[in-house]
């Protein structure tokens, strides 16, 4: 079932239902919602919350488990979706683009958690390194989108995470908005390859643009 104006191709499970009364452009909530820009107001308000709890709690010794994503994606959408924090039941496509199957996400995320989150976390390094670290652990992150909604933004809540550890301000994303997404996407379809150079350039380019803003250099 594609309903009309939703992002993903869902069908068959719970987390596919819309709020009735939304025309299928807002999923169920336990809030009742059905205007989709009240939804979006909430989920950002959310996130906006949750982002300065990261910040003023942020460890630089920590590594990364999927726990904690897990834990983050609750904390963010867990008073809007009963499913928030748990691992997405429904494959997802966005346009001609298909993320990893959901019967695949634990094991994925099992192997991100060793393979990428236990190398670059804590991050560590100069703006070359950083950069590069991250790109790795966002794009595959992106990639395996191991949530039914919210998956860009959590990523890159992480991002601003691993830049903190790094010394770095909290990081301003303007570069990859407007025209910038066209190349952020192009970045993430690089990522299946494993290139990776892509998603690099674009996070030195946020990490000087975070810099600068905060009169950094």
């Amino acid at each position: 079932m594609k309903a009309k104006g939703d992002k993903y191709d869902v069908s068959g499970y719970p987390e596919a239902q819309f709020q009735p009364g939304s025309r299928g452009k807002v999923l169920k909530n336990l809030r009742g919602i059905t205007r989709l820009r009240e939804m979006e107001a909430l989920e950002t308000a959310e996130h906006e919350r949750i982002l300065q709890e990261c910040i003023e709690t942020m460890n630089a010794e920590k590594r990364f488990t999927a726990t904690d994503i897990c834990a983050m994606h609750k904390n963010w959408l867990g008073k809007i979706y009963t499913w928030a924090g748990s691992y997405r039941n429904v494959n997802i496509s966005k346009t001609e683009f298909r993320f990893a199957s959901a019967l695949c996400i634990p094991q994925l995320m099992d192997d991100f958690e060793n393979n990428i989150l236990a190398r670059y976390t804590p991050c560590k390094g100069d703006i070359d390194k950083v950069s590069y670290g991250i790109a790795v652990t966002h794009a595959e992150l992106i990639l395996i989108h191991p949530f039914r909604e919210g998956n860009g933004r959590l990523a890159r809540l992480l991002s601003v995470l691993m830049g903190l550890q790094a010394g770095f301000p909290p990081f301003n994303f303007d570069p990859i908005t407007g025209r910038g997404k066209k190349s952020y996407f192009s970045a993430v379809y690089s990522a299946v390859d494993n290139n990776y150079r892509p998603m690099e350039i674009i996070f030195r380019k946020i990490i000087e643009y975070s810099l600068r803003k905060a009169g950094k250099i």
